[in-house]
C-alpha cells in the first residue's frame, strides 16, 4: 500500500500583518533554535512546505526516483550520499545522491544560476563553506531563483538576502527532532566533490522508483 505524501504551506497569521521576510533580521534567530519544548520552529517561517516522507529507502546508482517537483525535499535516494559538509558544488549534482544528505540532516540550498547574480551566488556561497551539514548546488532551469531543502521541508525564496534563509539553517540543520539519520556523518570520502555524479534534467521513465519505494 503507498504511503500519503502530504504536503502543507504554512502561511503567515493574517491578524498579525504582513511579516517582514526580507532584508535585516527582524527577530532573534534564537527563537529558531529547536528544542523539546519547540521542536520543529521552521513552521513559524512564512512560506514553508514540509511532506511526511518515509526514510531509508535506497536506490542504486543508475536508478532514477519518480520525485513529484525538483529540487526534492525527501524520499527514495541512493544509498551513497553526497558530501555536505560545507561543500558548494560548481555543477548540478544528482538528485538522488543530494537528497541522502537530507537524511543525514543537511540543509541544501539549490539556485538557479540564470537567475541569481553572482554576488547574490557569493552570499549564497557564505552561508556553506566550511559549515557541517550544509550544500550548495546549481539547478539549470530550476523554476524559482533559490530553494532550500531539509528533510520533509522546503522554502522557494526569490533573494539570497532574505532574513528566511538563516532562519530555515538555524531551525533544520541537524535539527535532532526532524532529521531521520541523526548523528550520521555529511563526510563522504568516496564521493567525488570535483567531479560530482551529474543532474539529469530529463524526466524519469517508466521504470522510476516511485516515491513510496
Amino acid at each position: 500500500m503507498g504511503a500519503t505524501i502530504a504536503l502543507t504551506a504554512l502561511a503567515a497569521n493574517a491578524c498579525a500583518g504582513p511579516a517582514p521576510i526580507t532584508g535585516q533580521a527582524t527577530s532573534s534567530l534564537a527563537e529558531f533554535v529547536p528544542s523539546a519544548e519547540n521542536q520543529d520552529p521552521s513552521l513559524t517561517i512564512p512560506g514553508i512546505v514540509t511532506a511526511e516522507l518515509p526514510p531509508g529507502l535506497h536506490v542504486t546508482s543508475t536508478q532514477r526516483v519518480a520525485y513529484p517537483e525538483i529540487p526534492p525535499l525527501g524520499g527514495p535516494h541512493d544509498a551513497r550520499w553526497a558530501a555536505c559538509d560545507g561543500v558548494v558544488y560548481d555543477t548540478a549534482v544528482r538528485t538522488e545522491n543530494l537528497v541522502h544528505s537530507l537524511e543525514h540532516g543537511a540543509v541544501w540550498i539549490a539556485y538557479n544560476p540564470a537567475t541569481v547574480s553572482a554576488q547574490d551566488q557569493e552570499t549564497l556561497r557564505a552561508k556553506v563553506i566550511d559549515k557541517q551539514y550544509t550544500v550548495m548546488s546549481p539547478i539549470p532551469d530550476m523554476a524559482d531563483p533559490i530553494s532550500l531543502q531539509s528533510w520533509g521541508h522546503q522554502l522557494k525564496l526569490d533573494s539570497a538576502d532574505d532574513e528566511r534563509i538563516d532562519q530555515f539553517i538555524t531551525a533544520l540543520r541537524e535539527n535532532p527532532y526532524t532529521t531521520p539519520e541523526v548523528g550520521a556523518t555529511c563526510s563522504s570520502p568516496s564521493f567525488d566533490r570535483t567531479a560530482p555524479p551529474p543532474f539529469d534534467p530529463s524526466a524519469p521513465g517508466p521504470d522510476a522508483v516511485p516515491m513510496d519505494g
